[in-house]
């Protein structure tokens, strides 16, 4: 028996196939190639924008990294450390009053950086309240370094008078004031220096905890992530074997 063939003008290599006779293997082969790869540029270029997408979130990631290496962390306890300085460099009533002054600058600073840098509130905090005492005891020095003046003036008016006893009495009580004052001033250093410390360790460990909170969170919910996809592919798992069909068994008949 001859066998019949069917060609359709125009019709594609693949299109034109000889009825009564097996497909040529080069056809399928071509075909199989074709389609190999029409899927495999169709998988890439899906790829394309989410391999961007994530290199573009990589790049931001390490941007982030490095900012934070980067950044330094501010020092908000030398603001009342230097107020305290010229505290204690002031020699004139104007001298404390320009350190008045610089304290009540500081505590403005130190005021707005508590509303934008929350990661540090214990360390400005104490900044802050260091500061504030700052701004009153320059203006208590302020009226001591004037009551001095008025002493110095009250020495030279007894000394002119030839009133030998009250001037030595003025300039003990002279004396025993600025050292009561240098003695203060030592210990406000000292008190800033342990109000820095604390709120520094105080950050230190809220930082620490933070940290571990977070640490635990992300275990705790990869823990939960898991656990949902173990009870997810054990519910399909289920409804596969109850929705399977039963296939009745096949009897031979023939003999």
């Amino acid at each position: 028996m001859s066998s019949i063939s069917t060609i359709t003008p125009g019709a594609s290599r693949e299109d034109q196939v000889t009825i009564g006779q097996p497909p040529q293997e080069d056809s399928y082969s071509t075909a199989l190639a074709q389609s190999m790869k029409r899927q495999e540029n169709s998988q890439s270029t899906s790829s394309v924008p989410e391999m961007i997408q994530e290199a573009r979130e990589k790049a931001d990631a390490h941007a982030e990294q490095l900012k934070k290496l980067a950044k330094v962390t501010p020092r908000y306890g030398d603001a009342p450390l230097e107020a305290y300085a010229r505290i204690s460099r002031a020699r004139t009533p104007a001298q404390a009053g320009s350190a008045a002054g610089y304290a009540r600058r500081r505590l403005i600073q130190l005021q707005s950086a508590a509303r934008s840098d929350p990661d540090h509130a214990d360390e400005i905090k104490a900044a802050i309240a260091q500061t504030q005492k700052a701004v009153t005891r320059a203006n208590r020095k302020k009226l001591e370094l004037n009551r001095e003046q008025l002493s110095r003036a009250r020495m030279k008016r007894m000394a002119q008078e030839k009133r030998r006893r009250e001037e030595q009495r003025i300039r003990q009580e002279l004396r025993r004031s600025q050292s009561m004052r240098a003695i203060r001033e030592a210990g406000y250093f000292r008190e800033t220096d342990i109000a820095n410390r604390l709120a520094g360790q105080l950050s230190a460990t809220k930082m620490e905890l933070r940290q571990q909170a977070e640490q635990l969170g992300e275990t705790a919910q990869k823990s939960l992530d898991a656990a949902m996809q173990g009870y997810s592919i054990g519910t399909q798992l289920a409804t596969v074997d109850v929705d399977a069909p039963v296939q009745a068994p096949q009897v031979n008949v023939q003999a």
